[in-house]
């Protein structure tokens, strides 16, 4: 037992689940909160990092978490604070990122009254709860350490998500005798219907063209994924969130493009850790097609379509299950070598008809022979970052960072920060639009001010290219504020004390990004370009199947 005040008992609960940094704004409300982190910052206890706009602070708390896995957190003032961080709160919901909101909070005496305190809004915890696993306040400094562990422990337990927690700026300044405990213990993975797994086995036994789909709940099972793979011989198709977890040097991994010609002849698909949206609602099944599912969410199983077998279960733990059982069944037998050749060949024959996604496969390529393996590539919503989620390769995790389904325009350059804080000695290039990097664009002083060593490549057509493509294919033409009046972005840049260099083709971006990844701050690389071959011939396709439906 200490005495302490609310914020404090707080903080150390918050750096008691094992996290390091925080991001975040200071304010009124969080003044309490703030003086504590001073007093952890001396004691080498805690990094912290200030943003320019609230936005900013919970992309890079975004950034930090999906590219480790680890809790990112960053604080707030309450009201239009919180508000400005709701984009990154959702982008992290849509890709199970474990993000910590801490917000302060109007004094408790006048919450829900509605006179009109500074930062008032009718109710921040039930605003918070459609996009968190939980929102809760804390009302009294004694009970910061249970609630802040169980914050954390909701957070990481089941389906990752974000969660937010507050407490009033009085009950911040409080002192009181608190009882610091120790985070609660994460329980063991584990499944909950282990008798379906005996179901799984005899289903894929017996299919003789057995394919898998992963996703973001698939990437600490990367191990167990590819012996399983290799064991049953069949490819496995990833996104945006499951690229990398089979690389893409094996003759398995596969990309979006490839992988939907694959499912043309599946006769069993095994969704693993994935929402399969795309798969399931725009490729669809055929009758004669079955479908296993091993996801940590059960309620996964009862969008789009049921499966023939629902498996919950933790991706790792289900899969060393079945390769201990699988060789107990009788199995049907594959060609290793052939079938090596059938799929080395299908990736050579899908990548030429990628490269004709011009000119943005030729900078990716740039990007991929200069970007070492272990490098993070963070795609913002832009032609070139389309292109990236099927014609980059990733060889490992976590290594291609995107929103998601959310699709939130200049989340990029704020996210890819976090990212590279968390990833101090890997490299990490960001690509955006010239639209989408003016979301964040004051967090180059943030770049500045800490000399962080992010490139950012931004893709310059003066225009919102999605949208005016839209508006030509879909309105005739009829545009309406899609060409833009953009800064001159290298002067934009420099202002701030960033390094900015040009390039206007393939052959001059080599030339500068060779210069920028040898800097050891932050560099921006403004690329003149034109009108962009649609991405979405290889995203949007027409259906293979009827979702099982006989005809």
């Amino acid at each position: 037992m200490a005495n302490m005040t609310g914020a404090a008992a707080m903080l150390h609960s918050i750096l008691g689940n094992g996290v390091e940094t925080i991001f975040g704004l200071p304010g009124a409300q969080v003044d309490c909160f703030f003086d504590a982190m001073y007093h952890a910052e001396k004691q080498n206890k805690l990094r912290f990092i200030g943003s320019r706009h609230e936005q900013g602070a919970a992309y890079m708390a975004f950034g930090y978490a999906q590219s480790t896995g680890k809790i990112g957190c960053y604080v707030v003032v309450p009201g239009p604070g919180v508000l400005n961080t709701t984009a990154a709160l959702s982008s992290a919901y849509a890709n199970n990122a474990p993000v910590l909101c801490v917000s302060g909070q109007i004094p408790s005496p006048f919450i829900g009254l509605g006179i009109g305190q500074l930062h008032e809004i009718p109710d921040q915890i039930a605003t918070l709860s459609t996009i968190t696993k939980s929102a809760t306040r804390i009302d009294r400094p004694q009970d910061a350490p249970q609630m802040v562990n169980a914050a954390c422990h909701s957070m990481q337990t089941g389906r990752p998500r974000p969660v937010a927690i507050e407490m009033a700026m009085d009950v911040m300044a409080d002192e009181a005798d608190v009882t610091l405990v120790p985070p609660d213990e994460l329980p063991a993975p584990n499944i909950e219907n282990m008798e379906r797994l005996e179901e799984a086995a005899d289903l894929i036994a017996k299919a003789k063209r057995p394919i898998i789909v992963v996703g973001g709940g698939a990437v600490e099972a990367g191990a167990p994924l590819l012996e399983f793979a290799e064991m049953i011989g069949a490819p496995v198709i990833s996104f945006r969130n499951g690229r990398g977890i089979i690389s893409d040097r094996h003759y398995l991994g596969h990309n979006f493009a490839s992988g939907y010609e694959l499912w043309k002849k599946a006769d069993l698909v095994i969704g693993i850790g994935s929402r399969m949206q795309a798969y399931l609602q725009e490729w669809r099944m055929r009758a004669d097609m079955k479908l296993i599912r091993i996801n940590i969410d059960p309620e996964e199983f009862d969008r789009i379509r049921r499966p023939d077998i629902a498996i919950c279960a933790d991706a790792a733990c289900a899969l060393l299950a079945l390769i201990d059982i699988l060789p107990k069944k009788r199995t049907q037998t594959h060609n290793k070598a052939e079938l090596k050749d059938e799929l080395e060949n299908l990736k050579q024959e899908t990548r030429k008809r990628i490269e004709t996604v011009q000119p943005q496969m030729a900078y990716l390529d740039i990007i991929r022979q200069l970007l070492p393996d272990n490098g993070y590539l963070v795609t913002d919503i832009t032609q070139v970052g389309f292109v990236s989620w099927y014609g980059f390769e990733f060889y490992q995790p976590r290594h291609l960072i995107s929103c998601g389904y959310q699709g939130t325009l200049g989340f990029g350059f704020a996210t890819a920060l976090g990212v590279k804080i968390a990833n101090p000695d890997a490299p990490v290039i960001a690509i955006a639009g010239d639209g989408g990097f003016l979301y964040n664009v004051p967090e180059l002083a943030t770049a500045a001010q800490y000399k962080i060593p992010l490139v950012t490549i931004i893709f310059n057509n003066n225009c919102f290219a999605n949208v005016k493509r839209q508006q030509r294919e879909w309105f005739g033409g009829r545009h309406i504020f899609v060409d833009l009046h953009n800064p001159d972005f290298v002067k934009l840049v420099e202002s701030f004390g960033v390094m900015g260099l040009r390039a206007d083709s393939p052959a001059g971006l080599k030339k500068a990004l060779e210069q920028a990844l040898k800097q050891d701050g932050p560099c921006v690389i403004e690329v003149a370009v034109g009108d962009m071959a649609s991405p979405w011939p290889f995203i949007i396709r027409e259906p293979i199947g009827d979702n099982g439906k006989s005809e």
